[in-house]
């Protein structure tokens, strides 16, 4: 060792900079050490957690939603088992040629899955649901991690279209959206079931962190819709729609003695089983939804009104002619007749005439029959969205539509609110609450709304409406007495009543000795020539009665007559 080295070897450092140093580095070790101490022995909440959301998983047990049958059992929805893709974007791995593998599985382009795959959350998001059950396996098979497959459920409806506007549909998460779907989603969803579990590094499942909680099946539901009659009523209406090339329409069939909904038609209609291309249009529940201006078919109320007033008797002759002035309103008549009695001004469907009954008593008189047969509150079905319709307070009536009410304007009704009304014609006076869902006859307390002789002498008159001389002559049915009104209204279109836009309906019962069955039909806008009422809806009526009396094994309760009206005939009796 040289001189200059020993020297530098011999230099003393200042006591205070290695008591400094050492003070440092003995302080950062006290810092980790408490710190480790802290998060291991006293806070192991945090480490813990980091740890259990690598290992640990909460897994949903999808619960196997209810079936929806009809009145005999047969299926309107189930649910099958399905497979989804998920993702976790912090596990996943995917290669080049993975991505291109499963881009050729799915059907999509590369750029495609890649911006899906790119979608930036800190949990697990969907990639497809569901998949088919050939790509599910070739996904399984190429073992990515951060890709997995979740058993789920989708709805499958069997009856299509025909029922749609009942059934309604779900959505992709299996929730109500329409319909009795929507209506009964808590009883039919069920309960979801749960599993804890911890994981390898490979995503194998190692062990139940807890017992595991099984999924509640969802309550199965049984609706009042007789599904033959559900597609008569649909198949028809859609053969009215089409001769008459009208923008839609609407058929409704109830049990008179139990309220039932048995049947229950929309056009235009829509599929539930295809998803894509959803428009709000079709999917409308017009029969429940939509109101109208009821037209003609108001006028048994009046009658009603008077006879149970005692202001007049079914044979009662009044003045009946052309035009008749009310404030600044001329009220006319289609096929005008200078005398007539009440029956046969429901039979004739005479407005002078229904707007002198009417005149005859107060607003509120009035009032209080509409009100009581329904008028202006919901009906009471259950249904998502059913409408109350529109019924202003007598107070507010001014003489003009004191009398145009009598004629079917200035009120509004849904066509099941308008046929649930004649229930009172049809039971004697009495209303029976609506059901979506089947019933037992010993279930049910209706509600008064006319005495049982005032509803007889009503339903004779408008059993009148289907015989020769009345506007309802193509709603006959062989063997069966038929009685209903029917009635053909002015659309109202930007505040102004449309001269050349109708809307056409007819309601009736049968058997008339008995009825058990009361329809409602209504087209809108029929544009192919023809547009009374009794001409356009009055042939579908005939139709889905008679079938539906055959399907029910209701005994006839007239001689049979013939069907088949001559043109002339034809013309004569399609009167509002």
């Amino acid at each position: 060792m040289n001189y200059h080295s020993k020297k530098l070897l011999d230099i003393n450092l200042a006591p205070w900079r290695m008591a400094t140093v050492g003070g440092l580095l003995l302080a950062g070790l006290v810092v980790v050490a408490g710190r480790a101490f802290y998060l291991q022995g006293l806070n192991t909440d945090y480490l813990q957690g980091k740890g259990n959301a690598v290992a640990n998983r909460n897994l949903t047990l999808p619960a196997h939603r209810g079936q929806v049958t009809d009145r005999h059992g047969q299926l309107l929805a189930i649910s099958t088992p399905v497979e989804s893709l998920w993702a976790r974007p912090a596990e996943l791995k995917l290669s080049d040629e993975q991505h291109a593998q499963l881009a050729r599985v799915l059907g999509v382009s590369s750029q495609e899955l890649k911006k899906t795959l790119a979608r930036k959350t800190r949990g697990e998001f969907s990639v497809r649901r569901p998949v088919r059950p050939e790509q599910a396996a070739r996904i399984a098979a190429m073992g990515v991690p951060g890709l997995y497959l979740r058993r789920e459920f989708r709805r499958y409806y069997p009856a299509g279209e025909v029922a749609a506007h009942v059934v309604g549909f779900t959505n992709v998460d299996d929730l109500g959206q329409e319909g009795v779907e929507r209506a009964y989603q808590e009883w039919l969803a069920g309960r979801e079931g749960h599993r804890q579990i911890m994981r390898d590094r490979r995503g194998n499942t190692i062990r139940d962190l807890a017992p595991i909680k099984i999924a509640q099946q969802g309550g199965n539901l049984a609706l009042s819709l007789d599904l033959n009659i559900q597609y008569l009523a649909h198949r028809e209406l859609a053969a009215a729609i089409a001769t008459h090339k009208a923008k839609g329409g609407s058929v409704v069939v109830l049990d008179a003695k139990t309220g039932e909904i048995l049947a229950l038609a929309n056009q235009p209609v829509f599929n539930p089983n295809n998803r894509r291309d959803y428009q709000p249009g079709p999917m409308r529940n017009r029969a429940v939804i939509d109101i109208f201006e009821p037209g003609s078919t108001i006028k048994p109320f009046v009658a009603a009104a008077v006879l149970e007033r005692g202001l007049y008797h079914p044979g009662s002759v009044i003045d009946t002619p052309e035009t008749w002035l009310v404030g600044s309103k001329v009220v006319r008549d289609v096929h005008p007749h200078p005398r007539m009695t009440v029956s046969e001004i429901i039979q004739k469907s005479s407005n002078v005439g229904a707007v002198k009954l009417a005149m005859s008593l107060t607003p509120q008189q009035y009032w209080e029959v509409l009100h009581r047969s329904g008028f202006g509150e919901l009906p009471g079905s259950g249904f998502p969205g059913e409408t109350a319709g529109r019924l202003r307070d007598a107070a507010n009536w001014k003489p003009v539509e004191h009398a145009t009410m009598a004629y079917g304007y200035g009120l509004s009704v849904s066509l099941l609110q308008l046929s649930r009304a004649y229930m009172a014609f049809a039971n004697d006076g009495e209303v029976m609450p609506l059901s979506f869902l089947k019933r037992e006859p010993q279930e049910i307390v209706g509600e008064r709304v006319f005495s049982a002789a005032v509803a007889r002498e009503v339903r004779a008159m408008m059993e009148a409406v289907t015989q020769e001389g009345g506007t309802g002559q193509r709603t006959r049915v062989p063997g069966y007495r038929v009685a209903g009104k029917t009635g053909t209204a002015h659309k109202l279109v930007d505040g102004r009543y449309a001269p050349d836009r109708y809307l056409s309906s007819f309601v009736g019962m049968a058997p008339a000795s008995n009825p058990r069955l009361i329809i409602g039909v209504i087209i809108d806008e029929p544009s192919g020539g023809v547009y009374y009422g009794g001409s356009v809806a009055g042939p579908v009526f005939a139709q889905v009665m008679a079938a539906s009396l055959r399907q029910l094994a209701l005994p006839p309760d007239a001689p049979e007559t013939a069907t088949r009206l001559t043109q002339d005939a034809a013309r004569a009796g399609g009167g509002a």
